[in-house]
C-alpha cells in the first residue's frame, strides 16, 4: 500500500469511527446493556412464590410463538428512557427469537386509547398480549374479550386490579413497595436522619406510584421520625412537569433538605428547577428511582445523591415466561425481577450498564 492510499485508509476510518460515537449519542436510542449487564434476574428465592397457573388451568391451546401474532401494547409516550428501553427490549427479543408477526401499539399517555389499541390487537387475532398497563383499573373490557378467547396477558411494570390465570397471566415488575423502603434508606443516610423532604408523586391510578409513596413513608416512620414529608405533589412521572412543581416548593418550601422523585424524569426536572434558583450539587439531597443513564451521570456530577433501579428490560423474560406457559410449565402470579442501587461509589463505572 503506498502512503497516499494508507493515509486515505486511515483518515476515512476515523471518520467512520466518529460518525460511529455521534449516532450513539442521539437521545432518542435507548444503550444496549454492557454484555449480560443489565438483563433482568428474577428475585430467589422468594421472586415466584406464590400461586401459580398452567396452560391447562388457564384453559388454553398451545401455539408455537415464532409463528404466533403477538401484541405488545405500550402505555405512554415514548419520551423518556424507560419507556423507549422497555419497547426496544420486546422488539428485540422478538426479533431475537424468530417471532415474524409482533404488533406494537402506544396509547400516547391515553388510557382510553390504550383499551381500544388493546381491542383492536384482540380484533387482529393476536395470540399473546404483553400490556405495559397506564392504569391498574378500569381493564374489564379488555380481560373480557381475552378471557373469551382465551388469550393470555403478561403485564409488564405495572399491575393490574384482575385476577390472575382467569383474567390474565401474570405480571412481571419491580417490587415497589420495597423501592420506596429503599429510597428512605438513602435519603435517612443523606440526611443523617433529620430534616425536611418533599415527594415528587408519580401519576396517580396506578399501583406503582401508591406502592413507592407508601414504602417511603413507611420506612421513614419506622427509622427516622425527625424527618418529616413537609410537601407531596404529583410531577405525574414527566420531567417538565418535576421541574414545575419544584420551582413552586422552592418558593413555598425555602428550607427544604431533601427531595424523594418517584422516577429519575422528575428527579432531572427538580434538578433544573435548583440549578434555576441559584443551588449548588448537594444542596438538596435527591434520590430517586428508575436507573436511567441521565440520572446515574446526575450522581456522578454531584446532583443526585442515590437512585433506586426499575429495571425496563422486559422482552426476555416476557418471552421466557410466555414459552415455559406454552411448555406446560407452571407460572407464578407474579414475577419479581431484582434492582440495583446507584450512588457515588458506583456511579461511574455503571454508566454503561444504565438505559
Amino acid at each position: 500500500m503506498t502512503p497516499h492510499i494508507r493515509a486515505a485508509a486511515l483518515t476515512l476510518a476515523v471518520l467512520l469511527t466518529a460518525s460511529a460515537c455521534a449516532k450513539s449519542e442521539e437521545p432518542q436510542s435507548a444503550p444496549a446493556a454492557t454484555g449480560t449487564a443489565g438483563r433482568q434476574v428474577v428475585q430467589t428465592p422468594s421472586g415466584t412464590a406464590g400461586p401459580t397457573c398452567t396452560l391447562d388451568q388457564f384453559g388454553g391451546t398451545r401455539f408455537d410463538l415464532r409463528t404466533a401474532t403477538v401484541g405488545f401494547s405500550q402505555s405512554e409516550k415514548e419520551a423518556n428512557p424507560f419507556r423507549i428501553a422497555e419497547t426496544k427490549s420486546i422488539r428485540d427479543e422478538a426479533a431475537k427469537l424468530g417471532i415474524k408477526d409482533l404488533k406494537v401499539t402506544n396509547a400516547q399517555s391515553q388510557f382510553s386509547k390504550q383499551i381500544t389499541d388493546v381491542q383492536q390487537l384482540i380484533a387482529q387475532g393476536v395470540q399473546l398480549l404483553v400490556i405495559a398497563p397506564l392504569n391498574s383499573d378500569g381493564w374489564e373490557p379488555v380481560l373480557q374479550q381475552a378471557a373469551a378467547k382465551k388469550i393470555p396477558i403478561i403485564t409488564v411494570d405495572r399491575k393490574i386490579n384482575a385476577k390472575p390465570c382467569s383474567d390474565y397471566l401474570t405480571f412481571i415488575g419491580s417490587d415497589f413497595y420495597e423501592q420506596g423502603k429503599r429510597a428512605a434508606d438513602r435519603m435517612i443516610d443523606a440526611l443523617g436522619g433529620k430534616g425536611k423532604v418533599a415527594i415528587l408523586l408519580g401519576a396517580p391510578g396506578n399501583n406503582v406510584t401508591t406502592e413507592r409513596t407508601n414504602g417511603f413513608k413507611d420506612r421513614v416512620k419506622e427509622k427516622a421520625p425527625d424527618i418529616t414529608i413537609s410537601f407531596e405533589q404529583t410531577g405525574e412521572f414527566a420531567r417538565e412537569k418535576g421541574q414545575q412543581v419544584t420551582e413552586q416548593l422552592i418558593q413555598s418550601n425555602p428550607d427544604i433538605n431533601g427531595i424523594y422523585a418517584e422516577n429519575d424524569e422528575m428527579a432531572l426536572g427538580a434538578v433544573t428547577a435548583l440549578k434555576g434558583a441559584g443551588k449548588e450539587a448537594g444542596d438538596i439531597k435527591i434520590v430517586s428511582v428508575d436507573g436511567t443513564r441521565s440520572a446515574v451521570q446526575a450522581i456522578a456530577d454531584g446532583w443526585l445523591h442515590a437512585v433506586i433501579e426499575s429495571n425496563p428490560r422486559f422482552g426476555p423474560l416476557a418471552f421466557e415466561t410466555a414459552q415455559k406457559f406454552l411448555d406446560g410449565e407452571a407460572i407464578p402470579d407474579k414475577v419479581i425481577i431484582s434492582d440495583r442501587d446507584y450512588d457515588t461509589t458506583n456511579a461511574k463505572d455503571s454508566l454503561g450498564e444504565a438505559y
